[in-house]
């Protein structure tokens, strides 16, 4: 458990790279407004972080069922997904206007976010479950 610890938290801090980049060039470049770069950032970050959590965190739990990926992507989106998107609206929101702190709102939302998206991860995403007998996606 805490080897998938270190591993997430390492795919995590590649996420933040990520989400940090994007949520810059939507704000300065693209001129959007900075919750909706933010919604942006984070889902990109999620994408990128599932990835890396198929191929390196949970990869040996994910080589023993690979045709579930999608179902896998689902949920990600539905729990880390939606932990992460209101995490991060809700602290930008606050320390943005309220102490306009935009990059350090940014940090601050994604480590608060970490431990419960671990938990959810190793929990319920990337689960021990048998493959299903028909090949459907969802279990």
């Amino acid at each position: 458990m805490i080897t998938r610890w270190l591993k997430f938290n390492a795919a995590g801090i590649l996420g933040v790279g990520v989400q940090l980049a994007l949520l810059h060039a939507l704000t300065r470049f693209a001129q959007l407004d900075y919750l909706v770069a933010t919604a942006f950032a984070v889902e990109a970050a999620l994408i990128h972080n599932f990835l890396w959590h198929e191929r390196y965190t949970w990869r040996i739990r994910t080589a023993q069922a690979p045709r579930a990926a999608l179902r896998r992507f689902v949920h990600f989106n539905l729990t880390n997904g939606v932990v992460s998107l209101i995490g991060n609206l809700l602290l930008m929101k606050l320390l943005v206007d309220h102490a306009n702190l935009p990059v350090v709102a940014n940090l601050i939302a994604i480590a608060a976010c970490s431990t419960l998206n671990f938990a959810i991860a190793e929990i319920f995403v990337f689960a021990v479950r048998r493959e299903p007998q028909d090949g459907g996606l969802f279990v």
